[in-house]
């Protein structure tokens, strides 16, 4: 799903409200989803959690067809790796997951060494950089 979010889609973006803290969480699913509002907190309908939602501006238009906005939601389903890290996402990640750490309004995220539960690279290392953990 985020590699199928294009950048055309999101340029309306100009706020995240998480309802959580990010800093500890390795992933979070991204979608898009059509919703009913520019602002506000969506209507939350999965299994799992909404981990946090993006806010679009005054020139997003609503689609003819349908009076919905195309909104960014973030969130995470019982069995991801922060309820179970030992489970099935332990070294890999879902194909919508991004680093929390890697999105901004209208930037569609990575994937990173993290997100996918592993290591900072080699070269990360060596270059002293480093994730926020």
């Amino acid at each position: 799903m985020s590699s199928l979010i294009t950048e055309e889609e999101i340029g309306h973006e100009y706020e995240f409200v998480w309802l959580e803290d990010i800093g500890s969480l390795d992933y979070v699913r991204q979608s898009l989803d059509r919703l009913p509002t520019r602002t506000g907190r969506p209507a939350y309908h999965r299994d799992g959690r909404m981990v946090g939602y993006a806010l679009l501006g005054p020139a997003a238009r609503a689609s003819r067809a349908s009076g919905t906005f195309r909104r960014r939601v973030f969130w995470l389903l019982p069995h991801d790796r922060d309820s179970q890290p030992g489970g099935l996402y332990a070294n890999s990640a879902p194909a919508e997951a991004v680093d929390p750490w890697t999105l901004q309004p209208r930037v569609k995220g990575f994937k990173t060494e993290r997100s996918e539960g592993g290591p900072p690279s080699t070269a990360m290392q060596q270059l002293g950089i480093t994730l926020p953990l």
